[in-house]
């Protein structure tokens, strides 16, 4: 079954991925505590609070925001899912430079976590599986 990236449905299952795989993939090396602002989500108020926490050594994203984030990110909803589901790195740089990503905050963190996250199989088949449940 796939849901709308972001929606309650999707984090609920792309935690369940990170549930199944737990304790298999690399540790997440960067820690970073980031905020990021959703906005033109086709659902909702049309704006989102996502926050991303490496800290432990996991992903863990969920739906909120963190007291004391190390940045705040702010993009629209295309540009967040080709970011975080198809991780079009690509994608991202050309949207920062045209101004349709707001960084506020330790920018050198967000740099530091795309060289930071696991590249393993795990990391892989995690990957591709929340792929596969996004619309």
């Amino acid at each position: 079954m796939t849901h709308a990236f972001l929606s309650d449905e999707w984090m609920a299952a792309a935690k369940a991925v990170r549930e199944k795989y737990a304790g298999q993939s690399t540790k997440v090396t960067t820690i970073v505590k980031m905020n990021q602002i959703i906005t033109d989500v086709p659902f909702g108020d049309g704006t989102l609070n996502v926050f991303l926490d490496t800290s432990s050594g996991d992903v863990v994203m969920d739906l909120g925001a963190l007291d004391a984030p190390d940045l705040t990110v702010t993009t629209d909803y295309v540009t967040a899912r080709q970011i975080f589901v198809d991780q079009d790195q690509a994608a991202g740089m050309q949207a920062f430079m045209a101004g349709k990503i707001k960084v506020q905050g330790d920018m050198m963190k967000m740099m530091a976590l795309q060289s930071g996250m696991p590249q393993d199989e795990v990391a892989n088949q995690i990957s591709t599986e929340i792929k596969d449940l996004t619309t």
